[in-house]
């Protein structure tokens, strides 16, 4: 039986590679930071093994026999100090830095569609940064970069329920969201045929525009969509770090800088976004 270690297996994408490899019948050796916390999440026979990526020390030896690593490691909220730089690509370079040590033939790492679009935007120079020096090792890679998850576009049905969707610019831009589920199983498939790099997304492409009235129709409220000039969105960009603390304006940047562009990967997928926003409503 083959043995996936997975890093970040508590995340939302985390526990469904979890459920993806263990349908496939690998053995998988879960990495967490506390285990009893852990043991409450729905991880079927994974095996935990307690490890903090920051902390090179705690990896030794926990990937000794893997087949492969899967890393989905990554902060969307700075907290305890951290930084993307911590995490996102510190974290990330001691964990391929064991793995090479180990002599784990194949590393899996979960990228974000549009990074070379977004330079300068700290999360994503972070994650490019161990981008750059993964696909520079010996070790065979495979980078996924998903244009963004369902959880991610909770956003436009709060602002639904408030009455109002705020949109930067025309709402024409476009982009595919794409379910845990879903995502696992390309990643799955990714890996299995050794992809360099892969850009995907969910079934269903929107626009902006399209996002905010789907999220009217599914809680049955009159449409009110409100579209503010694009330069805005690009003077927050520039201002927000110096007036806000940077487990806000790290997000917001990132949020911000993603909204300006076309975040469209190859469609895959079964769970259709319309069905996400009815469960949650």
């Amino acid at each position: 039986m083959k043995t996936v270690v997975i890093a970040g297996a508590t995340g939302y994408l985390g526990r469904h590679l979890v459920w993806r490899y263990l349908e496939e019948e690998w053995h998988v050796r879960a990495l967490v930071r506390d285990a009893t916390r852990a043991a409450r999440l729905d991880l079927g026979r994974a095996e935990l093994v307690e490890a903090q990526a920051t902390k090179p020390q705690t990896l030794k030896g926990v990937l000794d026999g893997a087949d492969l690593v899967i890393s989905s490691l990554g902060i969307t909220r700075q907290r305890d100090g951290l930084t993307y730089q911590d995490v996102d690509y510190q974290a990330n370079a001691n964990l391929l830095e064991e793995a090479l040590a180990a002599g784990v033939p194949q590393f899996g790492y979960i990228h974000v569609i549009g990074a070379k679009l977004m330079k300068g935007v700290p999360l994503v120079d972070a994650k490019q940064a161990f981008v750059d020096r993964l696909q520079s090792t010996p070790i065979r890679s495979t980078v996924v970069a998903p244009s963004g998850f369902f959880s991610d576009m909770k956003d436009f049905l709060e602002m639904a329920r408030a009455g109002r969707v705020w949109l930067f610019g025309e709402g024409y831009l476009k982009l595919n969201p794409i379910h845990g589920e879903d995502l696992a199983a390309a990643v799955f498939n990714a890996v299995e045929a050794e992809q360099p790099f892969f850009e995907v997304g969910g079934p269903d492409i929107f626009t902006h525009e399209e996002l905010a009235q789907l999220a009217f129709a599914v809680i049955g409220k009159p449409q009110k969509i409100a579209h503010l000039p694009d330069g805005l969105r690009r003077f927050l960009i520039k201002i927000l770090p110096w007036v806000t603390p940077a487990h806000i304006h790290g997000p917001a940047k990132f949020f911000l800088s993603a909204m300006g562009s076309n975040m469209v990967g190859q469609p895959m997928g079964t769970h259709h976004l319309k069905s996400y926003f009815e469960e949650l409503t």
